[in-house]
């Protein structure tokens, strides 16, 4: 018999019997046991690869197989002498190897909160160590936690994102772990926010060079939560928001809803909850604006439906304790197809007074921190007093949902935005209207009814504005229409002047005759609607200024998002001051002209806002301060341009990182004298500077370091250009610090412009508003309404309407019809015709072509319409269709 081969890997794959220890092995004749019971089947042993596969299902499948105990001892032969193998003298010690090699245990997963117990002997890593203790700090939150150039999630966030982003999660030693590299931030925290997550980015509170003059040398990276996302708060939080792929046109708000139920008599009752009195607080954090609103809603909430559609928020903050069917209401809304973030607070702290209490500590903090950081901003602190006392006049409910608003916004730190008085707004408004759920839904005001999607409806049409900013405030128009009739008039003798400046200019200028004499002077005047379509064009294309100047107020603004931002507002500042709003007479010798190139009040006030000197000169003084090139390279420490006595910090800490410069330069002088070479100089190889190239051959000191050599050549690093690269890495790394600082406090001081800006760009966010209108009505050869004066019966007359949807989709396919009525003659019209005979369109038609008119836009006739002021119209399509399907529906409820 020849020499036994080696045994090979995969004897060690056999399953084997559990042995006793007592027992003896068995005997090598297999026909000398007793009669066993009948064997069960044998899964033949899996072949063993290179590439071992973890899928959930084989693990499975091979656990169990390496759970299961034969109970026959049968002897397992060599696959290739076909001898008995004996068995393993401990059979324990070959299982962990096979558990270790293909089913590694399960990790324990990260919970939502850490308590390790006494018991608890597991050793963490300092790295780990930091994430337990930040786990349960944060509990809620998904954290990401930097380490190098990688942001990693463990334990259950590690589950959570390998679900949502797609990504590869493994076991390291004692959690599951995920990563992602740094510079893909942006696009990691949007997917898992928009998975609904509330996500917190841990980073390193300190860097190499700091931390290897610091006490902390031989401990980990200090680490700490350095921003909160969610959706709500993405847009103006810093790092990931102000991005071109964010929400765009559609809102962002965060609304808080709180409520105390009603009895049958309206008086506050414990108990119940049919009738209730609701208080809401909805906050657009990336733009500042503010609405509240406190009114009594019934069994339906109808009332709480109609604002949530029309804010459209992103969250939902709900105060508890709520009734079951606004919290049914609102659970709905925040569905699963939805992606609104939903969260409970409790209100019971707001009891007495706290809510008062928590709102104004707020206010008179922000007023205290505005006197210290100057004196001169005296009148900036009186206008937040004076906030204060609109604020004390909010009723209680609205005031508590302001109260939880705050104290939400704390731990983001956005809750200054709530400070601003002159962005609050309320929702019961005289001058303007509140359309019901219903009316919305119906009219397919904001989204059609087939896909949701805003193609197909009035907004759809109607929304010809250039900027997203422009195109929220659009959409506030058209859900919420006048009803003062000054206001209607303004708007509309805006639009009017838009439109007609369309058809009337030839090229982009028009020529002014001078008055007067027998002077041939003329001047060129640039034309209204063409200097209003190139500067909302640039603005189109230039960031969101909006968001953006309110994330320069939140100071979460880039550099380079700064200039940009307020670049734009001065560019489109420069070009309305063109049109010479300010100049009523312009002087050329003895001749006097008149420059009347604006007609409407309204356009007027709107441009002479948007290019105000106030703050054109803002912008100028503000971009006087900073370096674009630097800007543009995320260059902190040559970012600001240091003129007179500001910023003495960075100065000073320039000026250590240039002495500590010129140090290190300096040392080559020393090593040209110690080797006599005048022409030695220091090189810079593969990214290492500062080394002194000397021949082969030379000479050097025994504590010089080698860093690289050639076959003539060596490098070496001496102790006294390590110790000053040390040193200039401190310094630049200081200067960095102390520059981010000031980049803080530059921030901090655009608050002092901050309301100038915002005027400015909601002035013109309304010029495009109208821009749109005038291009709709020019486009569509629509006609202005007529609104009757208060004196007159109320009425309405239509000639060749058509429906402004359904005419965009049928082209010249849609067939003109009249309404007639009139308060002292035919005031009730009733439609009758087949199933789909067009009822519900006619009677859709005449609402959406009132609301039109309400919303300063002309509408489709052939011929003018007059109706009286601030018509209301409702369409009424309950179940009634559904129980008569051959029964025609009218308007049953008049206007007010």
């Amino acid at each position: 018999m020849g020499k036994q081969k080696q045994q090979v890997i995969s004897r060690f794959f056999a399953s084997k019997p559990k042995i006793p220890a007592a027992s003896t092995p068995p005997p090598s004749n297999p026909s000398s046991h007793s009669s066993p019971p009948p064997p069960k089947p044998v899964i033949s042993s899996p072949n063993v690869k290179t590439t071992v596969s973890f899928s959930p299902s084989k693990r499975k499948l091979l656990s169990s197989h390496l759970a299961s105990t034969p109970k026959r001892l049968k002897p397992t032969l060599s696959p290739h002498t076909q001898n008995p193998v004996p068995p393993q003298s401990n059979p324990s010690l070959h299982q962990k190897f096979l558990q270790k090699l293909l089913e590694p245990p399960s990790p324990p997963l990260l919970e939502s909160s850490i308590e390790p117990s006494e018991s608890d002997h597991k050793k963490y890593t300092p790295l780990e160590q930091q994430v337990v203790d930040l786990k349960n700090k944060y509990r809620d939150v998904l954290l990401m936690v930097e380490v190098g150039y990688r942001f990693r999630f463990f334990g259950k966030d590690a589950e959570i994102a390998a679900k949502v982003l797609g990504i590869y999660a493994h076991v390291d030693r004692n959690f599951l772990t995920a990563s992602v590299p740094t510079f893909r931030l942006n696009v990691y925290v949007r997917s898992l926010v928009s998975a609904g997550y509330k996500v917190g980015v841990v980073k390193q509170t300190e860097t190499a060079a700091i931390k290897a003059h610091g006490s902390n040398r031989v401990g980990p990276f200090g680490r700490g939560l350095s921003a909160l996302y969610t959706k709500a708060t993405l847009e103006a939080a810093e790092d990931v928001g102000g991005k071109e792929e964010g929400c765009g046109a559609e809102s962002n708000y965060l609304v808080s809803v709180v409520e105390k139920v009603l009895d049958v008599s309206g008086s506050v009752s414990n108990f119940g909850g049919a009738n209730v009195r609701i208080g809401i607080v909805g906050v657009e954090i990336s733009t500042g604006d503010v609405v509240y609103g406190e009114f009594d809603d019934g069994v339906m909430r109808s009332g709480l439906e109609a604002v949530v559609l029309s804010l459209a928020p992103a969250e939902l903050l709900l105060g508890q304790p709520l009734s079951k069917q606004t919290e049914k209401l609102l659970m709905a809304y925040a569905g699963p197809a939805s992606n609104v973030r939903l969260e409970h607070a409790s209100c019971d702290c707001f009891k007495d007074g706290g809510a008062l209490e928590d709102v104004m500590s707020l206010y008179e903090k922000m007023v205290e921190d505005n006197l210290a950081d100057n004196v001169n901003q005296l009148a900036e602190a009186t206008e937040q007093r004076n906030s204060i006392q609109g604020v004390l006049n909010m009723p209680d409910l609205a005031l508590q949902a302001l109260a939880l608003t705050i104290r939400h916004l704390k731990q983001f730190g956005f809750e200054r935005i709530l400070c601003c008085g002159a962005s609050f707004r309320s929702l019961s408004s005289r001058v303007e209207m509140n359309l019901s759920a219903n009316t919305l839904q119906q009219l397919e005001i904001l989204r059609n009814n087939s896909d949701g999607s805003e193609t197909g409806s009035l907004l759809g049409v109607m929304n010809h504005t250039l900027t997203t900013y422009g195109s929220r405030l659009l959409r506030h128009w058209v859900t919420h229409p006048l009803c003062d009739r000054n206001m209607i008039t303004a708007r509309l003798d805006a639009v009017s002047e838009i439109a007609l400046s369309m058809g009337s200019y030839k090229g982009s200028q028009s020529i002014v005759e001078i008055e007067g004499g027998d002077s041939d002077a003329t001047i060129m005047k640039p034309e209204l609607s063409c200097l209003l379509s190139s500067v909302l064009t640039f603005l189109g294309r230039s960031p969101d200024i909006q968001r953006g100047i309110t994330r320069i107020f939140h100071r979460t603004a880039t550099p380079s998002e700064f200039i940009a931002v307020i670049q734009a507002i001065l560019s489109a500042g420069k070009q309305l001051k063109r049109l010479h709003i300010n100049e009523e007479y312009e002087d050329y010798g003895c001749n006097k002209i008149g420059v009347a190139i604006v007609q409407s009040a309204l356009l007027r006030r709107l441009i002479l806002t948007a290019s105000s000197s106030k703050v054109l000169g803002n912008a100028v003084k503000l971009l006087s301060t900073l370096n674009k090139e630097a800007a543009d390279k995320g260059d902190f420490t040559d970012l600001i341009i240091i003129s007179k006595d500001q910023f003495p910090e960075v100065a000073r800490a320039r000026k250590a990182l240039q002495l500590a410069k010129e140090k290190l330069d300096n040392l080559i002088g020393l090593y040209r004298k110690q080797f006599r070479n005048h022409k030695l100089e220091f090189t810079c190889v593969s990214g290492t500077t500062h080394l002194v190239e000397l021949s082969i051959d030379a000479k050097v000191p025994s504590n010089w370091v080698k860093v690289s050599s050639t076959k003539k050549t060596v490098r070496y690093h001496p102790p006294e250009v390590l110790t000053a690269l040390d040193q200039l890495r401190l310094a630049n790394e200081e200067l960095t610090i102390i520059c981010r600082a000031a980049w803080g406090s530059f921030l901090m001081e655009f608050g002092e412009y901050y309301m100038d800006f915002q005027a400015a760009v909601q002035a013109l966010a309304t010029l495009d508003c109208l821009h749109s209108l005038a291009i709709l009505s020019k486009n569509k050869n629509y006609v202005r309404p007529i609104f009757m004066e208060d004196n007159r019966p109320v009425q309405i007359q239509i000639h060749a309407g058509r429906h402004p949807v359904l005419e965009t989709i049928l082209q010249d396919n849609f067939v003109p019809n009249d309404t007639i009525l009139h308060a002292d003659r035919e005031y009730c019209q009733i439609v009758t015709g087949p199933n789909m005979g067009g009822k519900s369109c006619y009677i859709r038609q005449v609402a959406l072509i009132a609301m039109m008119a309400q919303v300063e836009c002309w509408f489709l006739c052939t011929s003018r319409i007059s109706h009286s002021a601030c018509l209301r119209c409702y369409l009424l399509k309950d179940g009634c269709f559904r129980q008569y399907p051959t029964r025609e529906k009218y308007l049953s409820r008049r206007t007010k």
